[in-house]
């Protein structure tokens, strides 16, 4: 194995890192837009329970009851807009995922193409001094 197949196995062991470490990144990311929505999910459905009790009912629990209720829509409108940002977040994670795992199929690509090259260069050695070729094993 010549240097030039050792580096390009190098560069895409090194790309495979970077892909993996995007893909948790991106991973954790969805994983908190999850949890964002589940969270205003939970706070819909108690915003949604909060009725006033059938019978007599004092203005003070009525009035303790809305105060509670408008809590609830305001908790919930600002974890809609973090859960809208975490998306965004999310969506610039999978993106970079993406670029990694291109980069790591070029470098796939390369490290193919150098293992090629450098089986060439032997053949061409071997035929320069008149020793038989090597016969491919895959076949």
């Amino acid at each position: 194995m010549n240097a030039a197949v050792r580096k390009s196995l190098r560069f895409a062991r090194v790309r495979a890192v970077q892909h993996n470490l995007a893909a948790v990144a991106a991973h954790k990311a969805a994983k908190q837009v999850e949890a964002l929505e589940a969270s205003i999910g939970k706070l819909v459905s108690l915003r949604d329970g909060m009725r006033a009790a059938p019978g007599v009912v004092t203005g003070a629990s009525l009035a303790a009851t809305g105060e509670i209720a408008m809590r609830l829509d305001q908790a919930r409108a600002t974890v809609a807009v973090s859960a809208a940002s975490a998306r965004a977040r999310a969506l610039g994670f999978q993106e970079a995922r993406l670029a990694a795992r291109m980069k790591q199929e070029s470098a796939d690509r390369l490290t193919d193409e150098a293992i090629k090259a450098a089986e060439r260069q032997v053949e061409r050695k071997l035929a320069a001094r008149g020793l038989p070729r090597k016969r491919n094993q895959e076949s």
